[in-house]
């Protein structure tokens, strides 16, 4: 065997090196503690700072909304072709639908403040958020201003209505050529 007496305390480095290992594992550790929580701010600040995506409507066929609109509440949507089937005060419009029936337009403030001038019988494409019509929308028409009583009682029939985003009529006098 071989005789390791003449060397035993000269070189025991074994706990000096494990008290190391410890040391480099944590400031390793914390390291990556600092590095994780730069990341977590920056991606903070980068979600804060980009500008909100603009919302993409969906297209839609006339015939969705002819059917049952509730599962399009709250959805940007786009409707296209339709004939004004009439005004609403100067607050809307009325859609007709393939089947007939009108469907209810609002014209936000936006759209009303851009002046676009939509007229019976003309095509119109509108894009916009469907909600359910209820008692207070209703009331903010009325109080605005934008619909009188007659118009108030009409709207009433309508379950749904497009609040409009944006309103394209088509160009009635180019058409026929």
């Amino acid at each position: 065997m071989a005789d390791n007496a003449s060397r035993r305390g000269a070189a025991d480095l074994g706990i000096p090196l494990m008290v190391l290992a410890f040391i480099v594992i944590g400031l390793f550790m914390y390291y990556l503690n600092v590095r994780a929580a730069e990341e977590r701010a920056l991606d903070i600040v980068e979600e804060t700072d980009t500008p909100d995506e603009m919302e993409v409507a969906t297209t839609i066929a006339a015939t969705d909304l002819e059917v049952d609109a509730a599962p399009l509440e709250g959805r940007l949507i786009r409707v296209s072709g339709l004939n004004v089937a009439s005004m609403l005060g100067t607050q809307g419009f009325w859609l007709e639908l393939p089947n007939g029936q009108p469907f209810l337009v609002s014209m936000s403030e936006e759209v009303i403040a851009e002046g676009v001038p939509v007229t019976m019988g003309e095509r119109a494409t509108v894009t916009g958020i469907v909600h359910a019509v209820n008692d207070s929308a209703l009331s903010a028409w009325e109080i605005a201003g934008t619909i009188g009583g007659g118009d108030r009682l009409a709207a009433e029939f309508a379950t749904h209505y497009l609040e409009s985003t944006e309103v394209v009529v088509a160009d009635t006098a180019t058409s026929g050529n």
